[in-house]
């Protein structure tokens, strides 16, 4: 379905880097907690079923893209406050996207 210009300005996307990542225990399919630093948009949360390719050690430091305008999402115990980007296989594993190099925490993706 096609989407016009104005759609897409209304998605904010931006780059952050992951600075703490633990097991989700309580979400239904396996998933980790990241605590991801936005720069001035402060330090959000989400809940990301990215375990197939990545373990907890690894993603910390990992500069990330993620949509950050979404309403927060209820999901076990935890509010998850941006969605983590990612290019999902036919096997339904995710390739996290990552910048090509370090920029400033926080800046728009466009």
């Amino acid at each position: 379905m096609p989407i016009d210009w104005t759609d897409f300005e209304k998605i904010d996307m931006r780059a952050g880097t992951v600075i703490s990542a633990e097991k989700f225990e309580k979400a239904n399919k396996p998933a980790y907690i990241l605590h991801i630093d936005f720069g001035i948009l402060g330090i959000k949360k989400s809940s990301a079923q990215i375990t197939d390719y990545y373990l907890c050690e690894d993603l910390i430091g990992k500069q990330i893209v993620a949509i950050v305008n979404f309403s927060p999402k209820q999901i076990a115990n935890i509010q998850s406050e941006c969605l983590v980007l990612g290019a999902v296989g036919a096997d339904g594993k995710v390739v996290v996207l990552q910048t090509e190099r370090a920029v400033e925490n926080g800046i728009k993706i466009s």
